[in-house]
Formats: structure tokens, sequence, C-alpha cells
């Protein structure tokens, strides 16, 4: 938390889209940081104590994806939350690490602001559409 809001990762590396990402979630009241790549991702996850959920998409450029890279968080940092959004791939949420929300784009924003507050309310209930 920063300043008593929520803080949450942007992972996306279309600049429109992840701008778009980053109005979400400072409309929904947290504080965004953002990142275009995995890589960059976890550069800001090393050097900050204080976030409490990544919302990636799956199809990025660099070392890892997606995926991969919220496999890697919930290993290397458990209590962060986990929401993938990809409008390549329809995937099962049991490819994800437990807990982990799945979206697919174009996403409905107020489905993802829902699951946001849920998550970092600790009510971690599946919303219906």
């Amino acid at each position: 938390m920063f300043n008593g809001k929520a803080v949450v990762l942007v992972v996306e590396d279309s600049a429109i889209i992840r701008m778009g990402a980053v109005d979400l979630v400072q409309s929904a009241g947290y504080e965004a940081l953002e990142a275009s790549n995995a890589d960059e991702a976890i550069r800001i996850l090393e050097s900050r104590a204080d976030i409490d959920l990544v919302f990636t998409d799956v199809q990025m450029p660099g070392t890892m994806d997606g995926i991969k890279l919220s496999h890697y968080i919930r290993d290397r940092w458990p209590p962060v939350k986990l929401i993938v959004a990809s409008g390549m791939a329809i995937l099962e949420e049991s490819s994800l690490p437990k807990g982990s929300r799945f979206f697919s784009k174009p996403y409905n924003n107020h489905a993802i602001a829902d699951a946001m507050a849920g998550m970092l309310s600790g009510d971690f209930r599946i919303p219906t559409a």
C-alpha cells in the first residue's frame, strides 16, 4: 500500500492499451505503475515492496510472456495478486498460478475493476459478467 492506496503494476507492451489500463487502475482508486515487458516488470517488483497486484498482458516481447511472468511472480512474491489478459488466447485459469484471474480482450473495465477490488480486499469471489 502506498499512501493507503493499493499499488497495481500494469504490464503491457502496447502503449495505447497500457495507458488505458493505467487510467482504469487510477479511476478505480489505486496507484498505477507501468512496465512494457516482463523484464521491466521484474525490475520494478525487485525495487518496490509495496506492489499488491500485477495486471499483465499475455503476448509480450522479451524473455517471457505474461503466463511465465505470472508464475515467476507467484513463486517469488506469493502475496502479489495476478490478473492476466489476452486478446489472442483464451486461457484456462488452471494454466495460471492459483488465485489468478483471466480476462480476454477487449475486456470490460467494470469487470476488471470489480476483480481488482475483490482481490485487493481479500474477498475473492468470481463476479458474474
